[in-house]
């Protein structure tokens, strides 16, 4: 919104300070002569979605099905409770300094 309002700024400033040059038409010309604008199809979502697929199959089967997870999550289950909630907590605490830390850089990039 502020970056809208900033834009719409800028571009009364712009218009009320710039004398128009008039340049006979030659901008017109230049516009009509430019080709069409070219709309090509990216398949590049399409090949994402079947890599990432494919990818996921992959380490699915070679991972025994994904065994892997069963092993860890008993392991996880015969963890004492106070360690478990101490990991939890302090896993939370870096995810909300990483969030923090980007949004207060974010809010110094827009200013």
């Amino acid at each position: 919104m502020d970056e809208q309002l900033q834009e719409d700024w800028l571009d009364a400033r712009l218009r009320e300070e710039m004398p128009y040059i008039d340049d006979d038409g030659f901008t017109a010309r230049v516009v009509q002569k430019l080709p069409a604008p070219h709309h090509r199809r990216s398949f590049r979502g399409a090949i994402l979605l079947c890599a990432t697929i494919l990818a996921s199959l992959l380490a699915y089967f070679l991972s025994d099905g994904g065994r892997f997870l069963i092993v860890e999550a008993y392991r996880l289950l015969s963890m004492p409770v106070l360690f478990v909630s101490l990991i939890a907590i302090l896993l939370s605490l870096i995810v909300t300094g990483v969030a923090g830390s980007a949004v207060w850089s974010s809010s110094r990039m827009h200013r």
